[in-house]
């Protein structure tokens, strides 16, 4: 199976368990609105990708992963959408949860889902105790306090803002979280894989910006301008268009030199290329060899 075939049959497995007897209809159906069809799976392909590289003698674990990052992920979308936060008519190309099924709904929903990722390792856990607790502690410190994607979201009601530490938490969380998860679903030391999932999240954060940017609506399937019109720092701000191409393709650069030495190691460089490429919003990403 491709990584986007694994991906979407755990992910298809964890929202069916939704819709048993009993269930609230409305509220399933926002939850599976909030994860299916998805979008790029950047962050269980990372997972994956790292997984693959380090053996994956257990794809079962290292697919339960991949699929506990992606509904964090899809969670932090749908309260990050949410009036008080963002305020974005559009997710993917189609209405945000909060539009299509209500604020009462969105914020259980992306509760919910926040639990379902847990519950996807707890399953896991029957094959590979020990695999599967480091998974979940792994998650939740991507999660959670101090520095994971809910504190990156609440740095943005402080009076001061520390940069760092909120594209950190923010978007480098689920990043770190992604490469550190595929090592330990593989039984393999996460520890050389934390500056991978760093610099990846700094390139995704830099890029963000650019396309918020450079692009409009219909191109990104969620609202533009909205860093500007939330008076939220910008990369593009700090460098310019082109100084954050440049500081991108750096970031790039030094995650492939970052990829420790493993027998995958050659199609994992292969993969960070390509997310390099489909990152870079103007041109491609001639400095990363």
């Amino acid at each position: 199976m491709t990584l986007t075939s694994r991906i979407e049959t755990a992910l298809s497995d964890a929202v069916g368990r939704i819709h048993g007897k009993g269930a609230p209809p409305g509220f399933a159906a926002a939850m599976h609105h909030a994860v299916l069809p998805g979008g790029a799976w950047v962050r269980p392909q990372l997972c994956l990708s790292v997984a693959q590289a380090c053996g994956d003698d257990l794809p079962e674990m290292s697919d339960a992963a991949a699929a506990a990052i992606e509904l964090i992920h899809c969670a932090s979308l749908v309260h990050d959408d949410l009036p008080c936060f963002d305020d974005a008519d559009l997710r993917r190309g189609k209405p945000s949860v909060h539009r299509a099924f209500g604020e009462p709904l969105a914020v259980l929903a992306g509760d919910a889902l926040i639990v379902m990722a847990f519950e996807v390792l707890a399953r896991a856990a029957r094959g590979e105790p020990v695999r599967a607790a480091g998974l979940t502690l792994a998650l939740a410190r991507a999660t959670g306090m101090p520095g994971g994607i809910c504190a990156g979201q609440a740095w943005e009601s402080e009076a001061e803002i520390d940069l760092a530490a909120y594209h950190r938490a923010k978007t480098g969380s689920l990043f770190v979280a992604a490469t550190r998860m595929g090592a330990i679903a593989a039984g393999a030391d996460p520890e050389p894989w934390t500056e991978l999932g760093a610099r990846i999240g700094e390139a995704f954060q830099v890029a963000d910006d650019l396309h918020d940017v450079l692009h409009g609506e219909d191109d990104l399937g969620k609202p533009c301008g909205q860093d500007a019109a939330h008076g939220r720092p910008n990369a593009v701000a700090d460098f310019g268009v082109a100084g954050a191409i440049r500081r991108l393709e750096d970031i790039l650069g030094g995650a492939i030199a970052s990829i420790p030495a493993c027998p995958g190691e050659a199609a994992l460089c292969a993969v960070v290329r390509k997310q390099a490429e489909r990152l870079t919003p103007v041109a491609p990403a001639r400095s990363v060899a």
